[in-house]
């Protein structure tokens, strides 16, 4: 990580929301709502108290992960638009601090969970952790163009751990929760990178569309979206899925497959003429596909509670 230059002056006191931005709130949301389908939808009920301090240590960890790679990233973070104004580059929370919290949160959040839980789910969480703030932050992201593919295991494992945290083993229906975002990941950041391109460039990080371009990164959301549909099937097949599971499954992967198909069929001409508006449709569905499959998820858990599968 190279230094980064403060843009708040040295009197400026950081406030309690920019501690919140460090632990990147967004994406810990994604993060406790799929831990929390995880935990409920395995066989092994928690007591309540106990589910509710696993979700939490899992959360705190999605924190400390956050709280690393903006430490480690803060010297790109500076000069790409839409990461300029998170804490660290921005100047309200100093590196070394952020470097702190983050260390402190990951070793909290990883004993008391395996306090609350298991050693298994805590062993999980600290290699997440680890997988996010080393592997992918301080590696892959920097290195190859497949950063987004290999480094989106991390965001993938919330699910596993919140099924482990409950049974303390991994099955299939677990590999099939890890397997649905792993396999959503690189279609989801490639359409983004699509219309953000030049952030990518002027940060130097090797993102699909600055080392391939951009009709390779077509051709790769295409391919990862077509492969993203049995994975989402096969899920709702398992005992956690159920009708509601397979319906929206069938629905969401239509639709999916329908908005890569229309990117892979654009080129950069078509494209700036309606300032990629395919592709950003395409990044806003995308944010709501997970959670509408995990929460289809819940909803066949809740008819199966009540006897009516």
């Amino acid at each position: 990580m190279t230094e980064v230059s403060i843009n708040a002056s040295r009197e400026y006191e950081p406030t309690f929301g920019d501690y919140v931005a460090l632990l990147k709130p967004r994406v810990m949301s994604l993060v406790v709502f799929t831990a929390l389908v995880g935990l409920l939808v395995a066989p092994v009920s928690l007591h309540p108290f106990e589910a509710f301090c696993a979700i939490l240590f899992i959360a705190i960890g999605a924190g400390a992960s956050g709280a690393l790679n903006m430490w480690y990233d803060a010297d790109i973070d500076a000069v790409m638009r839409r990461t300029a104004k998170r804490p660290v580059p921005s100047g309200r929370v100093a590196p070394g601090e952020a470097l702190a919290i983050g260390l402190g949160l990951s070793g909290i959040s990883v004993v008391m969970l395996g306090l609350a839980t298991n050693l298994e789910a805590a062993a999980l969480l600290a290699f997440t952790i680890f997988f996010y703030a080393v592997i992918y932050t301080m590696w892959l992201k920097r290195w190859t163009p497949q950063n987004i593919v290999i480094g989106g295991a991390a965001g993938a494992f919330p699910p596993m751990v919140g099924w482990v945290a409950a049974t303390g083993s991994v099955s299939l229906e677990a590999v099939l929760m890890f397997a649905l975002i792993f396999m959503w990941t690189p279609p989801h950041f490639w359409a983004l990178a699509l219309f953000m391109r030049s952030d990518y460039d002027d940060a130097g990080v090797p993102m699909l569309t600055v080392t391939h371009g951009r009709p390779a990164t077509r051709r790769h959301i295409l391919v990862y979206t077509v492969l993203l549909a049995p994975v989402a099937v096969g899920l709702a097949l398992t005992s956690v899925g159920g009708p509601v599971t397979l319906a929206l499954a069938v629905a969401l992967n239509a639709w999916f497959l329908k908005g890569a198909v229309d990117i892979w069929r654009r080129d950069e001409v078509m494209a700036e003429a309606d300032n990629y508006a395919v592709e950003k449709k395409f990044f806003r569905f995308s944010l709501y596909y997970l959670f509408l499959h995990f929460g289809a998820l819940v909803f066949d858990l809740s008819l199966r509670s009540a006897g009516w599968l």
